[in-house]
């Protein structure tokens, strides 16, 4: 059974940092891309960042580029969220997903596995 499952979400204060994980099993994913998406309440899932096959390439929504950085470790399965300076604005829960293709991808629809979500909620 493929499960993708996040944790290291929390409740923090504006201005602090979170790392959120992934962990993967059931599947390998190291030749597919990976990415994290998140969701506030009342509102669309939207892109985070992705990240290549190999890592070699990665990719960030406007609202977090310089923020975050997306990263994976294809010997242990599992992919990494570090989310510096956060903002209230960041407060959604936030999913890890694995893509159908090698390359990143922005797309919600490329993205063949999800989990089940970690919360992320910023005080101001």
């Amino acid at each position: 059974q493929v499960e993708l499952r996040e944790s290291g979400g929390g409740l923090v204060q504006a201005g602090d940092s979170l790392r959120l994980s992934c962990a993967a099993s059931g599947h390998t994913f190291s030749n597919v891309a990976m990415g994290w998406f998140r969701q506030a309440p009342g509102k669309e899932r939207n892109f985070v960042a992705a990240i290549s096959w190999n890592g070699g390439y990665t990719n960030y929504a406007d609202s977090v580029k310089g923020r975050f950085t997306i990263s994976r470790d294809n010997a242990k399965n599992t992919l990494d969220l570090q989310m510096n300076s956060l903002k209230p604005d960041d407060t959604a829960v936030y999913y890890c997903a694995a893509s159908r293709y090698s390359g990143y991808s922005r797309t919600y629809g490329e993205y063949e596995y999800w989990g089940q979500g970690t919360q992320v909620t910023v005080s101001s």
